[in-house]
């Protein structure tokens, strides 16, 4: 449960693409390349990272932008610094089984995991240590969020079909919304007032925390089972991954009128016989959506223009999360093939 020093980086590289060449960064002097308009702090274009022993399905940015951490099914936490050569500083190991969903407290002082072990963790980053394991789940959780401002509440949703709702600062969980499906997916709204829970059964479930004991609003439309979600930063649009092959993007704002809550549908993200939980990020200030894909590309959408601003190679497995720097043009992809990519977006 500590934090492991690897004694060395972990292998990576970046490229500089000025016209057809491509040049090492990793050399013992930065090599200047010219005519490379550069958009970001980040030391190359595109750097990659290496050193987890399993598929890598979940990633984010701290709130400073200054540290990424990563999930694997090798059970273990990565954090790997943004700037400078991009070093994997420290490995956070507890969890029994793969980490599904990974998130940073907003002030960056603690991380959170949720597992297939059943549990739901709290971390430490500085020291590396697992300070407090939520244990209520009997199946694998398969997804978690903590609430952005107001109540510190964490969210969770799991195979055994509940999703539950957390009190972090007695870190026991103070109610339980049950469900017949498993739950794949979860979030909560701007205010910490709605969850968000996505099912296998194609449906969006939407509680109400002011009235727990009521039935959910249900968000019906996909054709199978949700796998990601995530509210925009306005807190007024939600956006789905889905294995029916398609992003969706719903009017979430608590008086929007009419029952078909859908305003957009998006292709290009698909997903394949591998099932897993491919998600979906907005970007800092809600002009891009990105998604999880099992065609192994990084797909990125302009909000403004509602048309794919970007379809980025390089992994050679499922994408499984991709996210988005919280200061810069960075993102960061994560993919079953093992790798972890950071780049910045060009014009």
């Amino acid at each position: 449960m500590a934090l492991v020093s690897t004694g060395e980086p972990a292998s990576k590289r970046a490229k500089y693409t000025g016209g057809a060449e491509l040049v090492p960064a990793l050399q013992e002097q930065l090599i200047h390349v010219q005519h490379v308009n550069r958009k970001s702090g980040l030391f190359g274009p595109t750097m990659l990272l290496t050193g987890h022993e399993g598929e890598v399905f979940c990633s984010e940015f701290s709130p400073d932008g200054r540290s990424l951490a990563t999930g694997s099914f090798d059970k273990s936490i990565y954090l790997w610094h943004v700037y400078g050569e991009c070093e994997n500083y420290g490995v956070m190991k507890g969890h029994a089984n793969a980490v599904l969903e990974i998130h940073w407290k907003h002030d960056g002082t603690q991380l959170y995991t949720c597992s297939a072990d059943k549990s739901v963790c709290v971390w430490d980053p500085e020291s590396g240590k697992r300070l407090k394991k939520l244990n209520g789940h009997t199946a694998i959780v398969n997804s978690m969020q903590t609430s952005r401002r107001g109540i510190p509440y964490l969210v969770s949703g799991g195979d055994d079909g509940t999703t539950k709702l957390w009190d972090l600062r007695v870190r026991r969980c103070v109610h339980t919304f049950e469900h017949q499906y498993q739950i794949l997916a979860v979030s909560f709204d701007d205010t910490a007032e709605r969850i968000f829970s996505g099912s296998l059964d194609n449906t969006v479930l939407v509680y109400d925390m002011r009235m727990r004991d009521q039935d959910p609003e249900v968000l019906e439309g996909h054709g199978d089972s949700i796998t990601g979600l995530d509210v925009s930063k306005d807190g007024n649009f939600l956006a789905t991954n889905s294995m029916d092959n398609t992003v969706r993007i719903w009017d979430v704002r608590p008086f929007a009128g009419g029952r078909n809550r859908c305003l957009r549908i998006m292709r290009g993200a698909t997903h394949n016989f591998e099932k897993n939980l491919l998600r979906v990020r907005w970007s800092e200030r809600d002009a891009l959506l990105a998604a999880g894909s099992a065609c192994q590309h990084v797909n990125i959408w302009d909000m403004k223009m509602l048309q794919l601003a970007y379809r980025l190679p390089g992994h050679t497995g499922s994408v499984n999360e991709v996210c988005f720097h919280p200061k810069e043009p960075i993102i960061a992809s994560v993919a079953s093939d093992r790798m972890v990519f950071m780049g910045e977006l060009g014009d």
